[in-house]
């Protein structure tokens, strides 16, 4: 079979040979992964790992350095980075809004255009995933995080008690930029984007950040718009978020959300056990855990742990790790998951 033809089954829930593969990693994780491989070909790893979907994004707006160290990007984001072996890594600070005032200081922000996008490489990139025989993967879609890390997230957890009318003003600020990013996107790429991903985290590691009733009235109805256009496409939608989000399931499912990412097994709620009873309404992707399963494992409990997955969710999985591969992975232990299968 070939990489697309696996993603459609997964999503129809048809017979399949293995479990579509995907990867997901921080950029220092694969320089240390390069330094493990001995060239720095990714598409070379991804085709020998035999990778079923590749991403591809437009090119976003650089960062600025606003001085002492923190960086703010296009949305007003702000984080500093951490110096490691093999690269930087990103910590969140407040964002530029954090210390807003007043309604006015939200609406008068300069927020981003659509047109500081540039979509120019993507249908080139598209088309070799696709003369691949892969599924593309596209975007970075959020309806609710991103809104908060601009706000900054405390404020934001306040907001939507005290100041709903600002949370909502953002969210619908974000929502339609990337309804218009993935119009474009689909347009600019020929149609040939099969699956479009949203971020929005929402889950600790002991239960939810918010209640379900908050879920309801601040990011559902966003989603579920942000979907209903992705799925006009003929597309199919991806919704990640870290943490257990057990108790938001059966809402993400009314919202039409397709692929549910990344599964990650910080308690029982989220084990594969549990997910099961969705698997007919839902395909799931990750679960393979970066926290403690990767970091340390042999390789039979990493085959282990993906054929777990694999039997209890059926062709209803997509295998790949629980968010990013995290530079803390021994590169083998990268190539162990999908070894797994082989």
């Amino acid at each position: 079979m070939t990489g697309r033809e696996r993603f459609n089954n997964a999503l129809a829930r048809k017979q399949i040979d293995r479990p579509a593969f995907d990867f997901w990693a921080e950029d220092c994780s694969i320089e240390r992964l390069f330094e493990y491989l001995g060239h720095r070909d990714l598409d070379l790893f991804l085709d020998e790992m035999e990778i079923d979907i590749r991403g591809t994004n437009a090119i976003t707006p650089p960062e600025t350095h606003i001085g002492n160290g923190v960086y703010q990007n296009y949305w007003g984001e702000r984080y500093i980075y951490r110096d490691l072996k093999w690269g930087k890594m990103r910590d969140d600070v407040p964002g530029a809004l954090s210390d807003a005032k007043t309604f006015d200081d939200i609406k008068n922000f300069c927020w981003p255009n659509n047109d500081a996008l540039d979509y120019s490489k993507l249908a080139a990139e598209c088309r070799d995933i696709q003369n691949k025989g892969c599924a593309v993967r596209y975007g970075s879609a959020d309806v609710w995080q991103r809104p908060a890390l601009v706000r900054g997230m405390e404020n934001a957890l306040l907001d939507m008690y005290a100041n709903p009318d600002w949370m909502h003003y953002m969210s619908r600020l974000f929502t339609d930029f990337y309804i218009e990013d993935y119009t474009r996107a689909w347009e600019e790429s020929n149609g040939s984007i099969d699956l479009f991903v949203i971020y929005s985290d929402l889950g600790s590691q002991n239960g939810p950040l918010i209640s379900i009733d908050m879920f309801r009235k601040f990011v559902a109805p966003y989603l579920s718009e942000l979907v209903s256009v992705i799925h006009s496409f003929g597309a199919k939608a991806l919704f990640h978020s870290c943490g257990d989000i057990s108790s938001f399931i059966p809402d993400i499912i009314d919202v039409g959300v397709d692929v549910l990412d990344p599964i990650q097994p910080v308690n029982s709620n989220m084990n594969p056990e549990n997910l099961a009873r969705y698997k007919d309404a839902l395909c799931f992707h990750g679960g393979l855990d970066v926290q403690k399963l990767l970091p340390t494992a042999r390789f039979d409990e990493i085959r282990t742990q993906a054929h777990r997955y694999s039997n209890l969710l059926g062709p209803a999985y997509i295998l790949g790790p629980t968010h990013y591969f995290q530079p803390d992975i021994p590169p083998e232990n990268i190539v162990a998951v999908y070894q797994a299968f082989k």
